[in-house]
């Protein structure tokens, strides 16, 4: 274990952020080196069952191993103990203020040595979950900007579905940003839902990373050949939205094809018994994105459809 930083909190405490690193035995210094970074959202949970598994692996195949792996479990330990998906004491989403800064807050002085330690790595994987709300597929959401660099690495993660999303959509205040404007390419993963732990999807994201680090040379073990996944380049994306408050009570399933028009679900009314919307596809395509939590206001998103024919 390595501490990465470690700031004095009120009443004698620390906030104190770990890595795990992970050598081979045979050092020859030319190792490639790769980061598994997650929680930067405390209610994001996902990541921490990979960073298990990937522990798990390294530490029964040891002898396969031929680089470095860092594993970073969690970027927002605070949050994590809180169940919040900011920084509890800042009320910060620690997602908008990279790359920081040594001598700013608490929040920027901890980004900026986040920041600082990964600078240097050959490939970081930034693994996300969604909110509560919602339920992903396991994507990569990769910047156009970037697609050159990064789209070698997301196509062979065992993903699903790469989205490579315009410029004007990059948030400039991420770590992923951060870290490809000092030249670490950094995938961004997405997968699952918050505050949850959807194991299927965690094994898949573990199969791919070490596809990956073999691919790097960091891995030279038995690796299965991952999934080509669908990679959408500015294609059309419906967005569905509730029109009314209420229950969403989906009726079909998620990353299944939809047709335009077909009913995706419907929005119930519990206290007059009546449907108050049936939420129909805007466009055909591929449902990946679903409303998980039920409760709905007006303009909540309820959907996303990747237009387009996919089996």
């Amino acid at each position: 274990m390595k501490v990465v930083t470690e700031v004095g909190l009120a009443v004698d405490e620390k906030l104190r952020i770990l890595k795990h690193v992970i050598e081979p035995e045979q050092k020859n210094g030319k190792e490639k080196r790769i980061c598994i970074v997650t929680g930067t959202h405390g209610d994001e949970l996902e990541g921490q069952y990979v960073c298990y598994e990937i522990n798990r692996i390294l530490k029964e195949q040891k002898e396969h191993l031929k680089g470095i792996v860092e594993i970073y479990p969690a970027l927002n330990p605070l949050g994590v103990d809180s169940i919040s998906r900011g920084i509890p004491m800042f009320d910060l989403d620690m997602n908008r203020i990279f790359p920081g800064s040594e001598e700013g807050s608490v929040a920027e002085h901890v980004a900026a040595k986040i920041v600082e330690d990964i600078a240097g790595a050959d490939l970081c994987i930034d693994i996300h979950a969604s909110n509560i709300f919602l339920r992903e597929i396991p994507q990569a959401r990769v910047n156009v900007n970037t697609k050159e660099t990064l789209l070698p690495f997301a196509t062979r993660l065992n993903l699903d579905f790469v989205w490579v999303h315009a410029a004007a959509t990059v948030l400039e205040s991420t770590l992923a940003h951060s870290l490809n404007t000092i030249g670490v390419p950094t995938v961004v993963v997405e997968m699952g839902v918050g505050m949850r732990i959807t194991e299927s999807f965690c094994h898949q994201l573990t199969d791919g990373i070490f596809c990956v680090m073999k691919d790097m040379g960091i891995w030279d073990g038995d690796v299965i050949e991952p999934k080509e996944p669908i990679v959408s380049d500015d294609g059309e994306v419906g967005f569905l939205n509730a029109e009314h408050p209420g229950i969403f009570v989906p009726c079909v399933e998620h990353w299944k094809n939809v047709e335009q028009g077909q009913l995706i679900g419907r929005i119930l009314n519990p206290l007059t018994g009546d449907v108050a919307q049936e939420v129909k596809a805007p466009i055909h395509g591929m449902l990946f994105t679903l409303r998980e939590y039920p409760v709905v206001s007006c303009g909540s998103l309820i959907a996303r459809v990747l237009g387009g024919d996919y089996h």
